[in-house]
């Protein structure tokens, strides 16, 4: 079920994309659409401010045990509003799109790249390190 429900996104990408179908188009649009995922989360913090960055050096265990079960922190208080949520959720949206684009135009299956990506994390677990 879920290969299906890639597939149809990713044919219903390949036939909304109109307009910017060269890869030079798409590669641009795709990093224009990440720059302004970060840049809706940024003004999450700054204008909203319903969330706020507290970063400070990870603490990671000095014993020799090699013991990676220690939680890092993601540096952030506080829960999105439903406006910032919405405008987030739209801005990975539109990245999803230009990232499916790519896959189009490089004859790519979206969802079995999710799959590979998804056994390495599964045989390598911790030790994928990213």
């Amino acid at each position: 079920m879920k290969d299906i429900i890639f597939d149809n996104f990713q044919n219903d990408v390949n036939e909304s994309l109109l307009r910017h179908k060269s890869i030079l188009d798409i590669i641009t649009k795709y990093s224009e659409s990440s720059s302004r995922v970060n840049r809706a989360i940024a003004k999450a913090v700054t204008n909203c401010g319903c969330i706020q960055i507290c970063a400070e050096k990870q603490g990671i265990p000095s014993d020799e045990t090699n013991d990676f079960n220690y939680e890092l922190s993601n540096h952030l208080k506080g829960t999105l509003c439903d406006n910032c949520r919405e405008i987030i959720e739209n801005e990975i949206g539109n990245n999803l799109f230009y990232l499916t684009s790519l896959c189009n135009c490089l004859d790519l299956n979206l969802y079995d790249i999710l799959l590979k990506e998804e056994n390495k994390m599964s045989i390598l677990g911790k030790f994928t390190l990213r």
